[in-house]
């Protein structure tokens, strides 16, 4: 430390000789020989001190600088999460106007505050300096302008440039879009988006479903959004396609608020049957945002989607009926107007997109809609395991274990429940003791109604099986007549025959 200090004291001292020195050249020499002798001494003290100094000003004219905005949350983020080791004195304290509650602690003004990156020291330091307001009146009073410093040692200049301020920009955005509120936007009048803000709570972790399936599912969303330059260098749409299909009540809605949550996208809900032309269509799609997620629930009844092989009889059809007719029939929403958005040249009018389809009738859907490059990862929601039961219980009553549980996994591996089935039953009751039997009550009672209904159908079988062997009773014995009455008849032919 003491070296340090020395080091300095005497770098100061050098620069204030180098000013003296200055001083005195302005004032003896000629301005050619000034020149010259100022141009050594500049390069001269350049030599001599190991410091530089990059300064981010809050605004650059009349814009706002969005690397100080960058540099400013990442320093409050820095603050935030470890207090006790920054070093400064005097902090700030502020909230936004939206969230009262929360409080960002960032720099004050004069204070200083190290980083380490790679291995190299950053030190910043905040300033604030007065500008006079024009004489004139023009511009206003003075003003104060807020700077960041940001000083090291001259040999990692290039560093500084090319590696950290990047990284801290970088680092800014994933915090602003892990804390900005997400929206869900609607159509209305056919063609544009109403937007409102989702404030869905649902997250993988508290999503009831298998844990193999839920991990395929983050993976392939996490390897999705780090692919910008491999899409760009294999010429397809940034962009990636689920169809979520199984029986109502199975978490199709909370997969996706889990997914938004996850990947800090907005979601389009697009509802076909308020959209009235393939035109309308495209202009809806069009203004979708990037980093964001189309959703079409229950794709197979939301609108009738025709078949290409349907679609090219009614052009055919149109050709012959009068010119509103087929106007009419040109500008129904059709399956390839859907399709030129997910797959064809209209795909690419956005980048970083979820195309998620839902339906639970996955049988009922056109081949075109599933094949790979358009629904890319097919994801059936079913029934409850009893993974998916554990998970419901902790999320409701904060368990981990229960008595009740080797019972309801004994029946849940007999009986179809679906998560929103459980989810009610646990939620009718704050007593989780009471709420777990019930849960045990719900199983029993489809167990009993399962096994009815097997007998009714083993009944109906039965009934049906015997229907049909009196029927293949009846049948021999119809045909043991005709074939009686055919020897009756040769015989009496033959008879006649023999007296003749």
């Amino acid at each position: 430390m003491a070296s340090y200090d020395k080091t300095i004291a005497t770098a100061a001292s050098v620069a204030a000789s180098l000013m003296l020195v200055r001083g005195l050249a302005n004032e003896l020499l000629p301005s050619e020989a000034r020149e010259a002798l100022s141009s050594l001494l500049g390069s001269l003290r350049s030599r001599l001190t190991w410091q530089h100094t990059i300064v981010i000003e809050e605004n650059e004219g009349w814009s706002y600088n969005h690397v100080y905005g960058a540099v400013k949350a990442y320093l409050a983020a820095r603050i935030d999460n470890a207090p006790a080791n920054i070093g400064m004195q005097r902090l700030r304290v502020s909230s936004a106007e939206c969230e009262e509650e929360r409080m960002v602690v960032s720099m004050e003004a004069g204070e200083e505050m190290a980083d380490v990156y790679g291995g190299t020291e950053f030190r910043w330091c905040l300033v604030t300096r007065e500008v006079k307001g024009d004489p004139n009146g023009n511009s206003g009073g003075p003003r104060e302008v807020r700077s960041y410093e940001l000083n090291f040692h001259k040999k990692h200049k290039e560093k500084a440039l090319k590696e950290y301020l990047p990284f801290i920009v970088a680092t800014a955005k994933a915090i602003k879009d892990g804390e900005r509120s997400l929206s869900i936007y609607m159509n209305e009048y056919s063609d544009e988006w109403a937007p409102m803000e989702l404030q869905h709570p649902s997250t993988f972790d508290t999503l009831a479903m298998d844990q193999k399936q839920k991990q395929s599912i983050i993976d392939d969303l996490n390897r999705f959004i780090k692919r910008k330059d491999y899409y760009r260098r294999i010429g397809k749409a940034w962009k990636r396609g689920y169809l979520l299909y199984g029986p109502p009540g199975t978490g199709k809605s909370s997969l996706i608020a889990a997914i938004a949550n996850h990947l800090r996208f907005d979601i389009y809900d697009l509802e076909l049957t308020g959209v009235d032309s393939n035109s309308d269509l495209r202009r809806l799609l069009v203004g979708m945002t990037n980093r964001s997620i189309l959703v079409v629930e229950d794709i197979d009844c939301t609108i009738e989607l025709k078949q290409r092989e349907e679609q090219e009889e009614d052009e055919e059809h149109a050709k012959s009926n009068s010119s509103t007719e087929k106007k009419k029939k040109e500008d129904k929403v059709t399956l390839s107007g859907l399709l030129n958005f997910v797959d064809g040249l209209w795909s690419t009018t956005g980048e970083e997109r979820i195309i998620i389809f839902t339906t639970n009738y996955k049988e009922r859907l056109d081949p075109a809609l599933l094949r790979p490059g358009r629904m890319d990862m097919h994801i059936n929601m079913g029934y409850c395991t009893p993974e998916a039961i554990r998970i419901l219980a902790n999320n409701y009553h904060a368990i981990d274990s229960h008595a009740t549980y080797p019972e309801i996994e004994d029946l849940i591996k007999e009986v179809s429940v679906t998560p929103a089935e459980v989810a009610e039953v646990l939620m009718r009751n704050d007593n989780t003791d009471v709420a777990l039997d019930d849960l045990v009550e719900l199983l029993n009672s489809k167990k009993k109604d399962a096994n009815e209904n097997k007998q009714v159908d083993l009944k109906k079988d039965l009934s049906e099986t015997e229907s049909i062997q009196v029927d293949e009773k009846r049948t021999e014995s119809v045909q043991d007549e005709k074939k009686d009455d055919r020897e009756v008849v040769i015989k009496n032919d033959s008879t006649e025959d023999e007296s003749g």
